[in-house]
């Protein structure tokens, strides 16, 4: 156990008032033994430091998946007082609305034939890597008008459907986005990159629905055992980069001006009601409404492929849901019996409202809406639903991945792509990768468990197990 830590539960730790100077709220942080030795100090402090912050509500949360990160840990949550809290680039991270999209099809496992022939078709659809640049051709208006309608943007321009839309969080585009708020310089970037996977962490995966646990959500989520789906993992590209390099400077400079005492500067803010908060909002939602559109471009091309090999009409290759990780969200909760409207960040972090909410699709709202925690190539990926406990505890919010156990670095010289992909391909998973690096760096042995962080918050109850599914073909960035 890390020293200074109270167990208040089987799953749920303290970080008490004190463990770092200036505490204004606990920290608490949930997580297993299993997963307690790899709990680095250095993440455990930052979700201290976290706790300092101006205008912090009830605790700053850490979810199982926990990391060391620039500012907040990874797997970080908080939520700011909209009268006197604070809005940080350190707690929504540099890849703006990182998240997850999952699309059904009428396949199985059978009916795919040449795993590999497939991932060559998908691969030459979807630009993957580092610099990967779109056959798309942006204009400046259409770049602006992608920033502000997300995913319908895409839709109205042919790239989806209708039904899209609703499943997506916030129906794929946050409220309040400003592209006057985005630098020049973070438009040239996105420009060239709209509908690719880009690198790191980000992936295109064939998947089997191995196993149902909740068949009554399945059937209301639209998944069945046997079925081939579709996960795509991506975020706001360059722009999103940008968007966050550039506010720092600014928020860094707000600290000093608004004499904000912060114990890690990379916890740079400024408060909600200024125009450098109100700024870096407007500019953060653009490049979060940019990577809804980005994940739309990426589906429309899957299901192109799909239907080209496979002669599948779009219409039943229906979008499951799609989750943003990295994103600060301004959302009503309950706080020691009263409603009140907060800004909450989740870095590294998935929301996961329960029955009832009206942000939640109305095919969900009896179940909580499907939250979506993918693998780390190899392992399994889960679906599972939001509950009324998450909205209790974590301000509706759950784990969003694995979790890095070695950095991108620390892999590649421990690890070997080729041998990877030769004990993958032991196991029938075919992987298709820029280079051998590329794979390395994401090999199953550098993250933790998804399988124990996923049971992390399945018996915590801030989300539920609803099915999990197996990785078939994989394409990483």
């Amino acid at each position: 156990m890390q020293e200074g830590l109270v167990r208040l539960g089987s799953l749920v730790w303290e970080v008490p008032i004190g463990f770092v100077p200036g505490m204004r709220v606990p920290g608490r942080i949930y997580l297993s033994e299993a997963l307690m030795s790899s709990l680095e100090d250095g993440a455990v402090r930052q979700l201290a430091n976290v706790a300092t912050m101006p205008g912090i509500v009830s605790h700053a949360l850490a979810m199982p998946d926990i990391h060391w990160g620039y500012g907040f840990p990874i797997g970080g949550v908080a939520a700011f007082s909209m009268e006197d809290g604070v809005i940080s680039p350190g707690g929504v991270g540099f890849d703006i609305n990182c998240g997850v999209r999952l699309m059904g099809t009428p396949l199985v496992r059978k009916d795919l034939g040449d795993v590999r022939g497939l991932l060559e078709e998908l691969y030459r659809a979807v630009p993957t890597g580092v610099g990967a640049k779109s056959s798309l051709r942006l204009s400046g208006q259409a770049l602006d008008a992608m920033m502000v309608q997300g995913s319908s943007w895409a839709e109205q321009e042919g790239y989806g459907l209708p039904a899209d839309i609703r499943r997506c969080e916030d129906a794929g585009a946050m409220a309040g986005a400003d592209p006057a708020a985005v630098s020049q310089k973070a438009k040239q970037r996105g420009m060239p990159q709209a509908g690719t996977l880009g690198a790191g962490n980000h992936f295109l995966e064939v998947q089997e629905v191995k196993e149902v646990y909740d068949p009554a959500a399945a059937a209301a989520f639209g998944v069945r055992e046997g079925q081939v789906c579709v996960m795509v993992h991506c975020g706001s590209r360059g722009l999103g980069h940008q968007v966050c390099t550039d506010h720092l400077l600014t928020l860094e400079r707000a600290v000093k001006k608004y004499q904000i005492a912060l114990s890690d500067r990379q916890l740079a803010c400024a408060p909600l009601s200024s125009p450098e908060g109100k700024a870096y909002y407007g500019a953060m939602a653009a490049a979060a409404n940019y990577a809804w559109a980005n994940r739309q471009l990426i589906m429309h091309n899957t299901r192109d492929v799909l239907r080209r090999l496979y002669h599948i009409p779009h219409e039943e290759m229906p979008l499951i849901y799609d989750v943003a990780h990295n994103v600060a969200k301004m959302e009503e909760h309950e706080v020691e019996g009263h409603r009140v409207r907060l800004c909450v960040h989740r870095k590294g972090a998935t929301r996961a409202f329960g029955p009832g909410r009206e942000e939640v699709a109305a095919e969900f709202r009896e179940t909580g809406q499907p939250v979506i925690i993918p693998g780390s190539m190899g392992t399994s990926s889960f679906l599972l639903k939001g509950t009324a406990h998450a909205m209790a505890a974590t301000f509706g919010s759950t784990c969003h991945g694995a979790g890095r156990l070695l950095s991108r670095t620390a892999a590649k010289k421990e690890i070997s792509g080729r041998e990877v992909t030769e004990s993958l391909a032991r196991n029938g998973i075919v992987v298709k990768a820029p280079h051998p690096g590329a794979i390395a760096e994401e090999a199953p042995a550098a993250y933790k468990s998804s399988a124990e962080v996923v049971r992390v918050v399945h018996e915590s109850g801030i989300s539920l197990l609803v099915a999990r599914l197996e990785p078939i073909g994989v394409i990483k960035g």
